[in-house]
């Protein structure tokens, strides 16, 4: 059967871009979100969030009529639930717990205008098992619908599991040329989501099942978290024995079968930064290299902040007639990674917020892709690129944004955490 309506469940940087692809093959779409700011917004055919290109999609087809936002979910065909998997709060040294809440709201809010021929997507990165439980929380809201788990390939409603694989910033065009991972509960359910993403996805469409689709997207998030871990040890080792990680790493490279990332401030973002936890919460005994790259990269925003207390120490030392309440320290980025506004687990913000905490004296940041500071930095200026180049004694470079690439510092001491300075 086709699908005449899409309903997407949470619309963030993931959801809306979505919808709008969905919208933008002319399928009715209908996005659900809690935020009544994101639901209005959308539906003035504006967007919420900052991605290359979604805002024209939107707008045309709000006002084409193929895509709305509510708060409450509303029937239809297809139901993709992408929202955000978290952390349980656990103590310091406690290996985080995935919060599957917001995935159990989703399937509680959809169940009642759940219908015989339905299919259900869980998106959202998850811990293996996640799509299993989600069907298990439909079936018990809906005991007069056949789900996958008894009914096999007879269900009422087919469950599957296709997690996204973009890159901020570019998602627009990623979620049509990249390849999709299809884990489907039944071959059925596989089948039916192939057709579903065929809609605009023009990447193949790889079914296997729900498990390994969970496990599918962990693993390719935390092989990289490994290769940053590398990148980053090496520069802290390289800073104690007086080279430049930069060029060693440039030198390395020419090896033709070595590939090292470049190190950075830590790892951000809801997916590097959050993903290998949920390997490593399910096996923790097995998941030693994953958990180890895990605290190297959880380090880096600590020893950057050393690095600028030691910043501050030796301009005090320079500057006698000086006290640290008159030295003026700038941040540029906040983001967790370049030419997005995306400030979720971002190590600069983090890395911001300690500086801020623990200096008596000014603190601003640089961040172009913002209009405002989030409350956790309260007391943080944000500022100009030149006015914070002007006034700062200390600079503290911690993302590579375009505006940052093109220009550069002369002035004050400089604490660079990605090689362009």
């Amino acid at each position: 059967m086709s699908f005449e309506t899409v309903s997407v469940v949470g619309l963030g940087y993931i959801g809306l871009p979505t919808a709008a692809m969905f919208a933008s093959r002319k399928k009715k779409v209908v996005g659900v979100d809690v935020s009544q700011h994101a639901v209005d917004t959308i539906n003035q055919g504006k967007i919420h969030i900052v991605e290359p290109e979604l805002d024209m999609i939107v707008s045309a087809a709000v006002k084409e009529g193929y895509l709305k936002a509510v708060t409450t979910p509303e029937p239809a065909d297809a139901f993709l639930i992408a929202v955000p998997t978290p952390f349980l709060p656990c103590e310091e040294g406690e290996v985080p717990a995935p919060d599957l809440s917001y995935i159990e709201a989703a399937s509680k809010a959809i169940a009642p205008v759940l219908k015989k021929g339905d299919l259900v997507i869980l998106e959202s990165t998850s811990p293996v098992g996640a799509t299993e439980q989600m069907a298990e929380w439909l079936a018990t809201a809906r005991p007069d619908l056949s789900f996958p788990q008894t009914a096999g390939e007879q269900a009422d409603v087919n469950i599957a599991h296709c997690p996204e694989r973009v890159l901020p910033g570019h998602v627009v065009r990623e979620l049509v040329e990249n390849d999709r991972v299809i884990g489907g509960m039944t071959p059925r359910c596989s089948d039916r989501s192939v057709e579903l993403y065929k809609t605009f996805v023009q990447g193949e469409c790889v079914i296997t099942n729900a498990r390994t689709a969970e496990m599918a997207k962990l693993t390719e998030n935390s092989s990289r978290d490994v290769q940053i871990a590398f990148a980053n040890e090496l520069s802290v080792i390289c800073d104690k024995l007086d080279i430049n990680v930069w060029e060693l790493i440039a030198l390395a490279n020419r090896h033709p079968r070595v590939n090292i990332l470049q190190p950075g401030p830590g790892v951000g973002g809801h997916c590097i930064a959050v993903d290998p936890w949920f390997i490593v919460s399910k096996t923790p005994d097995e998941a030693q290299i994953i958990h180890t790259a895990r605290k190297v990269n959880d380090a880096k925003p600590e020893w950057v902040v050393n690095k600028v207390k030691l910043a501050i120490a030796d301009f005090l030392q320079a500057n006698p007639e000086k006290t640290a309440k008159e030295v003026t320290i700038a941040c540029y980025g906040l983001a967790f990674k370049p030419d997005i506004d995306d400030l979720r687990e971002s190590p600069a913000m983090a890395i911001t917020q300690k500086i801020a905490e623990m200096h008596c004296g000014r603190v601003v940041a640089v961040e172009p892709n913002i209009e405002a500071l989030p409350a956790k930095l309260s007391g943080i200026e944000l500022v100009s690129f030149d006015m914070a180049v002007c006034e700062a004694d200390i600079q503290v470079l911690l993302v590579d944004h375009k505006e940052f690439k093109s220009s550069s510092v002369k002035n004050g001491y400089l604490i660079d955490t990605k090689g362009i300075w």
